[in-house]
């Protein structure tokens, strides 16, 4: 498959968040910080939709998304994925308390409890499993598959996917607040970083997945704790 020129798709997801919570503000007529808490629900529906638009790509080129993303079935080791899921997980939750200090002078700043909100708790228990799967198809598939495959250049195919892999966390939810935009990209830069470095290596995305997947298992999980247990998310905030 042909995926050169297909990294013109990098941006897409970070105009499409800023455009989804500007939107969802003007219509409910409330302000960006107190419709923060839909940001779960609104990424999968753009997870959807990403996912959507990368089949419908593969397809113009007359491929499909498994070719996009260099799947090949059989070909994974499970010590493997075990071991880059633990790197991606240290990395991942490193990157974030990184950021907390350098930005904020704390692990936990306070900012990082809007993450776990509580949400309707029917849609809080249907996200767990909507989440983790469809964030890691739609965005590996973007960003790994149209990104670091896309772009001939051995330096730019790792640096460009990696700051929009990062940089669409700014935005999730928005806020018109530069320490908090500036801190949701440094707490990812390190993780997806790795990410491409590690897929422009090994062209297997199944273990990178698995990793990613498991640390958004651990977001949704914790948002269906603070929707489900009354009293748990008041608990957290006052921690931080």
């Amino acid at each position: 498959m042909d995926r050169k020129g297909l990294s013109y798709l990098l941006p897409i997801r970070c105009i499409v968040f800023i455009l989804t919570f500007l939107s969802a503000s003007l219509i409910t007529g409330k302000n960006l910080i107190n419709i923060s808490c839909i940001w779960s629900v609104a990424v999968s529906i753009i997870n959807i939709l990403t996912i959507i638009l990368l089949i419908y790509v593969s397809k113009k080129r007359k491929s499909d998304y498994k070719t996009l993303i260099c799947f090949e079935k059989g070909t994974t080791r499970i010590s493997e994925v075990i071991l880059i899921s633990l790197l991606v997980i240290i990395v991942g939750m490193g990157g974030m308390f990184l950021a907390g200090i350098i930005i904020y002078s704390s692990f936990m700043p306070a900012v990082s409890v809007l993450m776990i909100q509580p949400i309707n708790k029917i849609l809080a228990l249907i996200n767990i499993f909507i989440l983790p799967v469809s964030t890691t198809l739609a965005e590996d598939g973007l960003y790994l598959g149209c990104g670091v495959n896309g772009i001939q250049d051995r330096s730019l195919c790792i640096i460009i996917p990696a700051f929009f892999y990062a940089l669409q966390h700014s935005f999730m939810p928005m806020l018109f607040d530069a320490r908090y935009i500036l801190y949701r990209f440094i707490s990812f830069i390190p993780c997806v970083l790795l990410l491409c470095i590690i897929y422009k290596r090994k062209k297997n995305p199944l273990p990178i997945m698995v990793g990613h997947a498991l640390l958004d298992v651990a977001t949704v999980m914790q948002i269906a704790a603070t929707s489900l247990i009354p009293g748990f998310y008041e608990s957290m905030s006052s921690m931080v």
